[in-house]
């Protein structure tokens, strides 16, 4: 048996990658910012050679036993599909489009044709405000909110008690097959709440995401052809619109994709477990809550051990991002940088610099060589360096 672990920290990026400045994100830091705001106690990341990544701002544990290093993104761009596609073996050349201005009168008119009913919004707002603006008038009027935000995403709002999740699921589908083209969007969302008047409205966990297609051949089509195991835990199966993978877990919110992910590993399987860990960027990047962030990177961390524990001899863990989202920095989005890069299997006996590479991919290209498949993505594996001392 011989398995790969991905943990993916959603946003918890390293440092501004040198074309910050492209994006307004110059001096965007998450990882390292944290630290200088409110410290960071993460001993067991530490143990694995996160204090050894210079930018983040940590004393190096000197008997750290692991792989360490940071990943600049190759893609334009700094949204989720475009990170976690990366990460997988795609790289854009094109980043995916924004509408920070919202979304053409012509489609939106085409769309509520299409749906039956007219919709509200139409603007790029924060989910958690829009829906106390608007949320009074969507249940009077049954109209589904429309609204994005500056990431590449058409979300649909809609109370639980108004449009049934299904109907939005299907409104949800239904704009995902109309945005094509220029008007591409990276992820259509569903973004279902409840509550009883504005103000008091909050979102539920039913939300779903609906992405494009990969564009191309991912880590996970390569396994899975192989007649591997590939299981996605977390919104991973949003992310590649199901395409590569033999099992799912669609848990939502980091205490339950831990709980799933260690469920998996108590399992027998021979393959790839790709987890997305969303609520360091859903709940604590995007509303700027530097407390909550680290609170949450604390959380992971005492849970580390339970991981490592399960690993077999022959097991791989990998962690590391998807983009950054700086909950010091200005205003909401994410932000354009460097992300971590941790790599440890028992076998390591030393920390192991894997420097600083130049695409996501690098991962994909790993996998595919520990599992002897000969695709590497157009980029670099460094399964050498870490097998370093595997007897």
């Amino acid at each position: 048996m011989k398995r790969v672990i991905l943990i993916v920290l959603d946003s918890v990026g390293a440092g501004e990658l040198p074309d910050a400045a492209l994006y307004g994100d110059e001096g965007a830091n998450t990882l390292g910012n944290i630290v200088k705001a409110r410290g960071l106690d993460v001993p067991n990341m530490l143990s694995l050679g996160l204090g050894h990544i210079s930018a983040v701002g940590l004393a190096p544990d000197p008997q750290a036993r692991g792989g360490f290093g940071r990943m600049a993104e190759k893609s334009p761009g700094k949204d989720t599909t475009t990170g976690h596609w990366e990460l997988a073996g795609i790289r854009l050349e094109q980043a995916f489009p924004t509408f920070p201005d919202g979304f053409p009168v012509e489609f939106i008119a085409r769309f509520e044709q299409m749906i039956g009913t007219r919709t509200l919004g139409n603007i790029a707002a924060s989910g958690t405000t829009i829906i106390n603006q608007l949320g009074d008038e969507h249940v009077k009027t049954g109209y589904p909110i429309v609204y994005t935000s500056a990431d590449s995403v058409f979300q649909i709002a809609a109370h639980v008690d108004v449009i049934p999740l299904d109907r939005l699921y299907e409104i949800c589908e239904i704009a995902r097959g109309m945005l094509t083209g220029p008007l591409g969007v990276g992820r259509v969302i569903a973004r279902p709440f409840a509550g009883k008047r504005n103000g008091a409205y909050a979102r539920t966990p039913e939300r779903r995401d609906f992405s494009l297609t990969p564009i191309g051949e991912t880590i996970l089509d390569v396994l899975k052809a192989k007649g591997l195991d590939t299981i996605g835990v977390g919104k991973i199966e949003d992310i590649f619109a199901h395409r590569g993978l033999t099992d799912s877990d669609h848990a939502e919110g980091n205490a339950e994709c831990m709980a799933s992910m260690i469920n998996f590993l108590k399992t027998d399987f021979d393959g790839l477990l790709f987890v997305n860990l969303v609520d360091f960027d859903m709940h604590h990047g995007h509303r700027r809550d530097v407390e909550h962030y680290a609170q949450a990177l604390e959380t992971f961390d005492r849970q580390l051990p339970d991981v490592l524990a399960l690993l077999g001899k022959d097991d791989l863990l990998l962690i590391s991002a998807d983009h950054g989202c700086d909950p010091t920095f200005r205003g909401t989005d994410h932000t354009r940088e460097y992300v971590p890069l941790l790599a440890y299997g028992r076998w390591m006996n030393k920390v192991i610099d894997l420097g600083t590479r130049a695409t996501f991919a690098d991962v994909a290209a790993t996998v595919a060589d520990y599992f002897g498949a000969p695709e590497r993505f157009d980029a670099t594996t460094f399964l050498n360096q870490i097998m370093e001392g595997k007897t």
